[in-house]
Protein backbone atom coordinates (compact mmCIF):
# COMPACT_ATOMS: atom_id res chain seq x y z
CA UNK A 1 0.00 0.00 0.00
CA UNK A 2 1.50 3.25 -1.16
CA UNK A 3 0.71 6.60 0.34
CA UNK A 4 1.04 9.82 -0.87
CA UNK A 5 1.30 13.79 0.64
CA UNK A 6 1.99 16.97 -1.24
CA UNK A 7 3.60 20.06 0.22
CA UNK A 8 2.49 23.09 -1.37
CA UNK A 9 3.43 26.37 -0.48
CA UNK A 10 1.46 29.82 0.58
CA UNK A 11 4.20 31.49 -1.74
CA UNK A 12 7.26 31.26 -3.72
CA UNK A 13 10.30 30.23 -2.03
CA UNK A 14 8.84 29.50 1.02
CA UNK A 15 11.36 26.33 1.52
CA UNK A 16 8.88 23.77 -0.17
CA UNK A 17 11.78 21.68 -1.50
CA UNK A 18 14.03 21.67 1.90
CA UNK A 19 11.20 20.65 3.88
CA UNK A 20 10.66 17.62 1.34
CA UNK A 21 14.28 16.48 1.64
CA UNK A 22 14.25 16.69 5.23
CA UNK A 23 10.85 15.23 5.72
CA UNK A 24 12.40 12.20 3.22
CA UNK A 25 15.64 11.75 5.29
CA UNK A 26 13.27 11.50 8.37
CA UNK A 27 10.86 8.60 6.99
CA UNK A 28 14.20 6.86 5.15
CA UNK A 29 15.53 6.67 8.59
CA UNK A 30 12.10 5.31 10.28
CA UNK A 31 12.90 2.71 7.50
CA UNK A 32 9.67 3.70 4.85
CA UNK A 33 11.41 3.40 1.41
CA UNK A 34 10.56 7.11 0.27
CA UNK A 35 11.04 9.07 -3.30
CA UNK A 36 10.18 12.62 -4.00
CA UNK A 37 7.94 14.15 -6.68
CA UNK A 38 7.42 17.14 -8.16
CA UNK A 39 4.99 17.20 -11.12
CA UNK A 40 6.21 20.66 -12.46
CA UNK A 41 9.07 22.77 -11.94
CA UNK A 42 10.77 25.73 -13.00
CA UNK A 43 14.76 25.19 -13.30
CA UNK A 44 17.63 26.25 -14.91
CA UNK A 45 19.79 24.18 -12.01
CA UNK A 46 19.10 20.31 -13.69
CA UNK A 47 20.03 17.14 -12.82
CA UNK A 48 20.93 14.86 -15.10
CA UNK A 49 19.69 11.61 -14.19
CA UNK A 50 20.78 7.75 -13.98
CA UNK A 51 18.07 7.24 -17.18
CA UNK A 52 19.94 9.69 -19.36
CA UNK A 53 17.00 12.88 -18.85
CA UNK A 54 17.46 15.79 -16.71
CA UNK A 55 15.25 17.11 -13.99
CA UNK A 56 14.91 20.05 -11.74
CA UNK A 57 18.56 19.69 -9.05
CA UNK A 58 15.73 19.90 -5.51
CA UNK A 59 14.56 16.97 -6.73
CA UNK A 60 18.35 15.42 -7.46
CA UNK A 61 18.76 16.20 -3.96
CA UNK A 62 15.74 15.20 -2.68
CA UNK A 63 16.35 11.72 -4.18
CA UNK A 64 19.59 11.88 -2.22
CA UNK A 65 17.61 12.32 1.06
CA UNK A 66 15.76 9.68 -0.06
CA UNK A 67 18.98 7.57 0.04
CA UNK A 68 18.04 7.02 -4.39
CA UNK A 69 19.56 7.50 -7.69
CA UNK A 70 17.42 10.48 -9.19
CA UNK A 71 15.46 9.70 -12.24
CA UNK A 72 13.17 11.20 -14.41
CA UNK A 73 10.01 10.44 -13.24
CA UNK A 74 10.56 12.49 -9.89
CA UNK A 75 10.15 15.32 -12.26
CA UNK A 76 8.30 14.68 -15.50
CA UNK A 77 7.56 18.41 -16.34
CA UNK A 78 10.68 20.53 -15.86
CA UNK A 79 10.61 24.03 -17.51
CA UNK A 80 13.98 25.97 -18.51
CA UNK A 81 13.65 30.02 -18.74
CA UNK A 82 15.52 30.77 -21.54
CA UNK A 83 13.93 34.51 -21.92
CA UNK A 84 11.55 36.50 -20.41
CA UNK A 85 8.32 35.70 -22.09
CA UNK A 86 9.33 31.83 -23.22
CA UNK A 87 11.00 28.43 -21.50
CA UNK A 88 12.25 25.12 -22.71
CA UNK A 89 9.66 22.60 -22.18
CA UNK A 90 11.26 19.09 -20.31
CA UNK A 91 9.21 16.15 -20.49
CA UNK A 92 10.07 12.93 -18.55
CA UNK A 93 13.95 13.91 -19.35
CA UNK A 94 14.08 14.85 -22.81
CA UNK A 95 13.24 18.18 -24.51
CA UNK A 96 10.20 18.71 -26.99
CA UNK A 97 9.84 22.36 -27.45
CA UNK A 98 10.03 25.41 -26.42
CA UNK A 99 7.15 27.73 -25.88
CA UNK A 100 6.28 31.41 -24.93
CA UNK A 101 4.40 31.33 -21.36
CA UNK A 102 0.94 32.35 -22.80
CA UNK A 103 1.60 29.10 -25.50
CA UNK A 104 2.20 26.90 -22.92
CA UNK A 105 -0.78 28.09 -20.48
CA UNK A 106 -2.73 26.72 -23.31
CA UNK A 107 -1.27 23.43 -23.42
CA UNK A 108 0.10 22.11 -20.17
CA UNK A 109 -3.20 20.06 -19.45
CA UNK A 110 -2.22 17.81 -22.40
CA UNK A 111 1.43 17.07 -20.31
CA UNK A 112 -1.12 15.35 -17.39
CA UNK A 113 -0.73 11.94 -18.86
CA UNK A 114 2.91 12.23 -18.66
CA UNK A 115 2.34 13.42 -15.09
CA UNK A 116 -0.04 10.75 -13.94
CA UNK A 117 2.60 8.10 -16.17
CA UNK A 118 5.41 8.74 -14.36
CA UNK A 119 3.73 9.39 -10.17
CA UNK A 120 2.47 6.02 -10.51
CA UNK A 121 5.54 4.32 -11.58
CA UNK A 122 6.98 5.94 -8.20
CA UNK A 123 3.92 4.48 -6.88
CA UNK A 124 4.39 1.48 -7.32
CA UNK A 125 7.44 0.84 -6.20
CA UNK A 126 7.73 3.09 -2.65
CA UNK A 127 5.72 3.16 0.68
CA UNK A 128 5.39 6.87 0.71
CA UNK A 129 5.93 9.67 -2.17
CA UNK A 130 6.47 13.17 -0.95
CA UNK A 131 4.84 15.73 -3.85
CA UNK A 132 6.39 19.37 -3.87
CA UNK A 133 4.36 22.06 -5.14
CA UNK A 134 5.23 24.68 -7.28
CA UNK A 135 4.76 28.61 -6.65
CA UNK A 136 1.24 28.99 -4.99
CA UNK A 137 -2.23 27.48 -5.26
CA UNK A 138 -3.86 30.69 -4.17
CA UNK A 139 -2.97 32.16 -7.96
CA UNK A 140 -6.38 30.82 -8.84
CA UNK A 141 -5.80 32.54 -12.39
CA UNK A 142 -3.36 30.05 -13.30
CA UNK A 143 -5.93 26.91 -12.02
CA UNK A 144 -7.38 26.53 -15.25
CA UNK A 145 -4.98 23.31 -16.44
CA UNK A 146 -2.77 23.27 -13.75
CA UNK A 147 -0.71 19.97 -13.24
CA UNK A 148 1.83 21.34 -10.59
CA UNK A 149 -0.37 22.02 -7.51
CA UNK A 150 -4.32 21.57 -7.00
CA UNK A 151 -4.79 20.33 -10.57
CA UNK A 152 -2.72 17.23 -9.57
CA UNK A 153 -3.72 17.24 -6.21
CA UNK A 154 -7.14 16.73 -7.46
CA UNK A 155 -6.61 14.60 -9.98
CA UNK A 156 -4.40 12.09 -8.24
CA UNK A 157 -6.82 12.38 -4.69
CA UNK A 158 -3.27 13.22 -3.03
CA UNK A 159 -4.10 15.54 0.47
CA UNK A 160 -1.99 18.38 0.91
CA UNK A 161 -0.05 20.41 3.32
CA UNK A 162 -0.06 24.29 2.91
CA UNK A 163 3.32 26.06 4.22
CA UNK A 164 3.55 29.55 5.07
CA UNK A 165 6.73 31.53 4.81
CA UNK A 166 6.69 33.57 8.18
CA UNK A 167 10.24 35.02 7.34
CA UNK A 168 9.13 37.54 4.76
CA UNK A 169 6.00 38.58 7.08
CA UNK A 170 2.13 38.36 6.50
CA UNK A 171 1.83 34.66 7.35
CA UNK A 172 -1.26 34.81 9.09
CA UNK A 173 -2.52 36.58 5.20
CA UNK A 174 -0.55 34.31 3.17
CA UNK A 175 -2.54 30.82 4.77
CA UNK A 176 -6.32 32.24 5.38
CA UNK A 177 -5.70 34.28 2.36
CA UNK A 178 -5.30 31.42 0.31
CA UNK A 179 -8.21 29.53 2.06
CA UNK A 180 -10.28 32.52 1.34
CA UNK A 181 -9.55 32.27 -2.53
CA UNK A 182 -9.60 28.52 -3.08
CA UNK A 183 -12.43 27.32 -4.24
CA UNK A 184 -14.30 24.41 -1.75
CA UNK A 185 -13.13 21.58 -3.53
CA UNK A 186 -9.66 22.76 -3.26
CA UNK A 187 -9.69 23.90 0.10
CA UNK A 188 -11.22 20.23 1.18
CA UNK A 189 -7.96 18.83 -0.03
CA UNK A 190 -5.92 20.77 2.42
CA UNK A 191 -5.75 18.52 5.52
CA UNK A 192 -3.33 20.46 7.37
CA UNK A 193 -0.74 23.44 7.23
CA UNK A 194 3.31 24.39 8.77
CA UNK A 195 5.07 27.76 9.32
CA UNK A 196 8.74 27.67 7.94
CA UNK A 197 11.92 30.07 8.48
CA UNK A 198 10.73 31.02 11.88
CA UNK A 199 13.30 33.26 13.98
CA UNK A 200 13.50 33.77 17.85
CA UNK A 201 11.00 32.25 20.27
CA UNK A 202 8.46 30.17 18.87
CA UNK A 203 5.80 30.12 21.74
CA UNK A 204 4.89 33.68 20.60
CA UNK A 205 3.35 32.78 17.37
CA UNK A 206 1.25 30.38 19.61
CA UNK A 207 -2.16 32.57 19.09
CA UNK A 208 -1.15 33.00 15.30
CA UNK A 209 -1.60 29.33 15.16
CA UNK A 210 -4.78 29.07 16.91
CA UNK A 211 -5.77 32.10 14.67
CA UNK A 212 -5.03 30.16 11.51
CA UNK A 213 -6.24 27.20 12.51
CA UNK A 214 -9.85 28.64 13.40
CA UNK A 215 -10.22 30.25 10.25
CA UNK A 216 -9.34 27.23 8.04
CA UNK A 217 -9.53 24.45 10.30
CA UNK A 218 -6.55 22.67 8.88
CA UNK A 219 -4.61 20.64 11.37
CA UNK A 220 -1.53 22.91 12.52
CA UNK A 221 2.07 20.62 12.04
CA UNK A 222 4.81 22.90 13.73
CA UNK A 223 6.25 26.10 13.45
CA UNK A 224 9.75 25.38 12.05
CA UNK A 225 12.79 27.72 12.98
CA UNK A 226 15.01 29.34 10.61
CA UNK A 227 17.64 25.98 9.26
CA UNK A 228 21.07 28.04 9.81
CA UNK A 229 22.90 25.45 7.76
CA UNK A 230 20.55 25.31 4.83
CA UNK A 231 23.28 26.93 2.37
CA UNK A 232 25.48 23.91 3.15
CA UNK A 233 22.73 21.84 0.53
CA UNK A 234 23.09 22.55 -2.75
CA UNK A 235 20.31 25.30 -4.01
CA UNK A 236 17.75 25.08 -7.09
CA UNK A 237 16.56 28.64 -6.98
CA UNK A 238 18.86 31.29 -8.81
CA UNK A 239 17.29 33.35 -5.70
CA UNK A 240 19.17 31.44 -3.26
CA UNK A 241 22.60 31.61 -4.85
CA UNK A 242 24.33 33.92 -2.28
CA UNK A 243 27.99 34.92 -1.60
CA UNK A 244 29.81 33.20 0.75
CA UNK A 245 32.30 34.33 3.50
CA UNK A 246 35.21 31.57 4.32
CA UNK A 247 38.80 31.84 3.85
CA UNK A 248 41.54 33.89 2.24
CA UNK A 249 40.78 32.15 -1.16
CA UNK A 250 38.61 34.77 -3.27
CA UNK A 251 36.83 33.46 -5.82
CA UNK A 252 34.30 35.73 -7.70
CA UNK A 253 31.62 34.81 -9.93
CA UNK A 254 29.04 36.87 -11.98
CA UNK A 255 26.33 36.66 -11.60
CA UNK A 256 24.36 36.06 -15.26
CA UNK A 257 20.80 36.37 -15.80
CA UNK A 258 20.42 33.11 -17.48
CA UNK A 259 22.98 31.37 -15.11
CA UNK A 260 22.64 27.66 -15.10
CA UNK A 261 23.78 24.91 -13.20
CA UNK A 262 25.46 26.64 -10.68
CA UNK A 263 25.74 24.01 -8.23
CA UNK A 264 29.11 23.83 -9.42
CA UNK A 265 29.63 26.66 -6.65
CA UNK A 266 28.54 24.41 -3.57
CA UNK A 267 31.47 22.67 -3.22
CA UNK A 268 33.63 25.87 -3.37
CA UNK A 269 31.34 27.38 -0.39
CA UNK A 270 31.20 24.83 1.75
CA UNK A 271 35.15 24.42 1.85
CA UNK A 272 36.37 26.93 4.83
CA UNK A 273 39.49 28.22 2.91
CA UNK A 274 37.48 29.90 0.00
CA UNK A 275 35.12 33.06 -0.26
CA UNK A 276 32.77 33.04 -2.63
CA UNK A 277 31.84 36.42 -4.05
CA UNK A 278 28.75 36.82 -6.37
CA UNK A 279 28.59 40.12 -8.34
CA UNK A 280 25.33 41.61 -9.07
CA UNK A 281 24.78 44.08 -11.85
CA UNK A 282 25.90 47.26 -12.05
CA UNK A 283 29.02 45.86 -10.08
CA UNK A 284 32.70 45.55 -11.03
CA UNK A 285 34.67 42.30 -11.05
CA UNK A 286 36.74 42.73 -7.90
CA UNK A 287 40.30 43.03 -8.67
CA UNK A 288 41.47 40.95 -5.51
CA UNK A 289 39.85 37.89 -7.08
CA UNK A 290 42.35 34.74 -7.02
CA UNK A 291 40.01 32.81 -9.74
CA UNK A 292 36.74 34.24 -11.44
CA UNK A 293 34.64 31.73 -12.59
CA UNK A 294 32.36 32.27 -15.45
CA UNK A 295 28.97 29.64 -14.44
CA UNK A 296 26.56 27.86 -16.97
CA UNK A 297 24.22 29.67 -18.78
CA UNK A 298 20.71 29.11 -20.05
CA UNK A 299 21.21 31.64 -22.76
CA UNK A 300 24.62 32.05 -23.47
CA UNK A 301 25.05 34.64 -26.33
CA UNK A 302 22.62 36.54 -24.18
CA UNK A 303 24.63 36.43 -21.40
CA UNK A 304 27.45 37.26 -23.13
CA UNK A 305 25.89 40.56 -24.16
CA UNK A 306 24.95 41.32 -20.32
CA UNK A 307 28.52 40.25 -19.21
CA UNK A 308 29.72 43.23 -22.01
CA UNK A 309 27.22 45.36 -20.62
CA UNK A 310 27.90 45.40 -17.65
CA UNK A 311 32.24 46.25 -18.37
CA UNK A 312 32.86 42.66 -16.82
CA UNK A 313 34.88 41.98 -20.24
CA UNK A 314 36.96 44.97 -19.45
CA UNK A 315 37.26 43.77 -16.23
CA UNK A 316 38.30 40.18 -16.54
CA UNK A 317 41.02 41.25 -19.21
CA UNK A 318 42.30 43.36 -16.16
CA UNK A 319 42.19 40.29 -14.31
CA UNK A 320 43.91 38.31 -17.02
CA UNK A 321 46.62 41.00 -17.18
CA UNK A 322 47.60 41.05 -13.69
CA UNK A 323 48.34 37.39 -13.78
CA UNK A 324 45.05 36.00 -12.45
CA UNK A 325 43.18 32.78 -13.13
CA UNK A 326 39.86 32.01 -15.06
CA UNK A 327 37.73 29.30 -15.16
CA UNK A 328 34.65 28.65 -17.15
CA UNK A 329 32.52 25.79 -17.04
CA UNK A 330 29.69 25.33 -20.07
CA UNK A 331 28.66 28.14 -21.18
CA UNK A 332 31.28 30.25 -19.38
CA UNK A 333 33.38 28.13 -21.33
CA UNK A 334 31.59 28.99 -24.79
CA UNK A 335 31.78 32.90 -23.78
CA UNK A 336 35.76 32.60 -23.08
CA UNK A 337 36.34 31.68 -26.72
CA UNK A 338 37.01 33.96 -29.77
CA UNK A 339 33.31 33.24 -31.53
CA UNK A 340 30.52 31.70 -31.06
CA UNK A 341 28.22 31.01 -34.06
CA UNK A 342 24.25 30.06 -33.95
CA UNK A 343 23.16 29.98 -37.67
CA UNK A 344 20.10 27.90 -37.12
CA UNK A 345 18.90 30.32 -34.18
CA UNK A 346 18.70 28.12 -31.62
CA UNK A 347 19.24 30.60 -28.63
CA UNK A 348 17.32 32.98 -30.67
CA UNK A 349 17.35 34.72 -34.13
CA UNK A 350 20.65 33.34 -35.98
CA UNK A 351 24.00 35.80 -35.14
CA UNK A 352 27.47 35.16 -34.45
CA UNK A 353 29.08 36.86 -31.95
CA UNK A 354 32.98 37.58 -31.18
CA UNK A 355 33.52 35.92 -27.36
CA UNK A 356 35.49 37.26 -25.21
CA UNK A 357 38.77 36.04 -26.81
CA UNK A 358 40.87 34.81 -24.09
CA UNK A 359 41.07 31.47 -25.41
CA UNK A 360 41.61 30.23 -29.11
CA UNK A 361 38.23 27.94 -29.53
CA UNK A 362 35.08 28.28 -31.38
CA UNK A 363 31.82 26.91 -30.54
CA UNK A 364 29.07 26.31 -33.04
CA UNK A 365 25.68 25.88 -31.82
CA UNK A 366 23.90 22.59 -32.72
CA UNK A 367 20.11 21.29 -31.89
CA UNK A 368 21.69 17.80 -30.18
CA UNK A 369 21.42 18.40 -26.29
CA UNK A 370 24.41 16.30 -25.02
CA UNK A 371 23.26 14.71 -21.21
CA UNK A 372 25.36 12.28 -19.95
CA UNK A 373 26.87 11.62 -16.67
CA UNK A 374 30.76 11.74 -16.95
CA UNK A 375 33.87 10.35 -15.12
CA UNK A 376 37.20 12.54 -15.83
CA UNK A 377 40.49 12.30 -14.94
CA UNK A 378 42.46 15.35 -14.27
CA UNK A 379 44.94 14.85 -16.27
CA UNK A 380 47.73 17.27 -14.18
CA UNK A 381 47.47 15.24 -11.06
CA UNK A 382 45.55 12.17 -12.17
CA UNK A 383 42.85 12.96 -9.87
CA UNK A 384 39.99 11.18 -10.58
CA UNK A 385 36.22 13.25 -11.21
CA UNK A 386 32.98 12.60 -11.64
CA UNK A 387 30.53 14.96 -13.41
CA UNK A 388 27.61 15.34 -15.56
CA UNK A 389 27.19 17.32 -18.97
CA UNK A 390 24.00 19.19 -20.19
CA UNK A 391 24.62 21.45 -22.81
CA UNK A 392 24.35 22.33 -26.71
CA UNK A 393 27.36 23.68 -28.88
CA UNK A 394 31.03 22.07 -30.09
CA UNK A 395 33.64 23.64 -29.25
CA UNK A 396 37.20 23.55 -31.33
CA UNK A 397 40.37 25.18 -31.89
CA UNK A 398 44.24 25.28 -31.18
CA UNK A 399 43.64 25.65 -27.32
CA UNK A 400 41.62 22.62 -27.15
CA UNK A 401 45.20 20.79 -27.93
CA UNK A 402 45.62 22.04 -24.52
CA UNK A 403 42.57 19.45 -22.91
CA UNK A 404 42.91 19.58 -19.03
CA UNK A 405 40.54 16.62 -18.64
CA UNK A 406 40.15 13.08 -19.96
CA UNK A 407 36.69 12.32 -20.37
CA UNK A 408 35.17 8.56 -20.63
CA UNK A 409 38.60 8.71 -22.66
CA UNK A 410 38.49 11.58 -24.86
CA UNK A 411 39.93 14.96 -24.51
CA UNK A 412 37.62 17.59 -22.78
CA UNK A 413 38.97 21.74 -22.23
CA UNK A 414 40.69 23.73 -23.45
CA UNK A 415 43.37 26.00 -21.82
CA UNK A 416 45.85 29.13 -22.66
CA UNK A 417 49.28 28.91 -23.16
CA UNK A 418 49.95 29.87 -19.72
CA UNK A 419 47.54 27.48 -18.42
CA UNK A 420 45.84 30.11 -16.55
CA UNK A 421 42.74 30.46 -18.66
CA UNK A 422 40.51 27.37 -19.05
CA UNK A 423 37.21 26.12 -19.72
CA UNK A 424 35.43 22.60 -20.02
CA UNK A 425 32.13 21.37 -20.49
CA UNK A 426 31.81 19.35 -17.45
CA UNK A 427 29.69 20.21 -14.25
CA UNK A 428 30.02 18.83 -10.53
CA UNK A 429 33.62 18.57 -11.00
CA UNK A 430 34.65 20.50 -7.64
CA UNK A 431 32.48 17.83 -5.96
CA UNK A 432 35.70 15.59 -6.34
CA UNK A 433 38.14 15.84 -2.94
CA UNK A 434 40.94 15.60 -4.49
CA UNK A 435 40.67 17.47 -7.76
CA UNK A 436 39.26 20.81 -5.39
CA UNK A 437 42.01 20.78 -3.39
CA UNK A 438 44.31 20.59 -6.16
CA UNK A 439 42.74 22.91 -8.23
CA UNK A 440 42.96 25.25 -5.07
CA UNK A 441 46.45 24.95 -4.36
CA UNK A 442 47.25 26.07 -7.95
CA UNK A 443 45.96 29.56 -6.67
CA UNK A 444 48.52 29.14 -4.45
CA UNK A 445 47.15 27.73 -1.03
CA UNK A 446 47.46 24.21 0.21
CA UNK A 447 44.45 22.43 1.52
CA UNK A 448 43.81 19.48 3.11
CA UNK A 449 41.57 16.85 1.17
CA UNK A 450 37.88 17.20 2.56
CA UNK A 451 34.78 14.82 2.37
CA UNK A 452 31.66 17.44 0.49
CA UNK A 453 29.84 14.44 -0.08
CA UNK A 454 29.78 13.81 3.80
CA UNK A 455 28.94 17.33 4.30
CA UNK A 456 25.95 16.97 2.40
CA UNK A 457 24.69 13.93 4.46
CA UNK A 458 25.38 14.89 7.74
CA UNK A 459 22.99 18.61 6.58
CA UNK A 460 20.62 16.50 5.56
CA UNK A 461 20.67 14.26 9.35
CA UNK A 462 20.74 17.27 10.87
CA UNK A 463 17.63 18.93 8.87
CA UNK A 464 15.82 15.65 9.45
CA UNK A 465 16.40 16.10 13.30
CA UNK A 466 15.79 19.42 12.96
CA UNK A 467 11.83 18.52 11.47
CA UNK A 468 11.48 15.53 14.16
CA UNK A 469 12.16 18.07 16.70
CA UNK A 470 10.30 21.10 15.04
CA UNK A 471 7.09 19.39 12.73
CA UNK A 472 4.47 16.72 13.86
CA UNK A 473 5.71 14.32 11.28
CA UNK A 474 3.81 11.58 13.01
CA UNK A 475 0.25 13.58 12.23
CA UNK A 476 1.86 14.36 8.73
CA UNK A 477 2.08 10.85 7.77
CA UNK A 478 -1.50 10.06 8.87
CA UNK A 479 -2.86 12.62 6.50
CA UNK A 480 -0.95 10.78 4.26
CA UNK A 481 -3.87 9.73 1.67
CA UNK A 482 -3.57 5.84 -0.59
CA UNK A 483 -2.56 6.19 -3.83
Amino acid sequence: MTKAIMIQGAGSNVGKSMLVAGIARACLRRGMSVAPFKPQNMSNNAAVTADGGEIGRAQALQALACGLDPITDMNPVLLKPESDIGAQVIVQGKRVATMKARDYGKQKQTLLPAVLESFHRLAASYDLIIIEGAGSPAEVNLRAGDIANMGFAETANVPVILVGDIDRGGVIAQIVGTHCVLPKDDRDLIKGFAINKFRGDASLFAEGMTIIEDATKWQPLGIVPWFKDAWKLPAEDVMDVASRKGGPIKIVVPRLNRIANFDDLDPLSATPEVSVEIIEAGRPLPADADLILIPGSKSTIADLTHFRTQGWDIDLLGHVRRGGRVLGICGGYQMLGLEIIDDEGLEGAPSRVNGLGLLDIITVMKPQKRLARSEAIYLPTGDTVSGYEIHIGETTGPDCDRAWLSLDGRDEGAASADGRVRGCYLHGLFTADAFRAAYLAELGTALPVTNYASGVEATLNALADHLEMHMDIDALLALAGEV
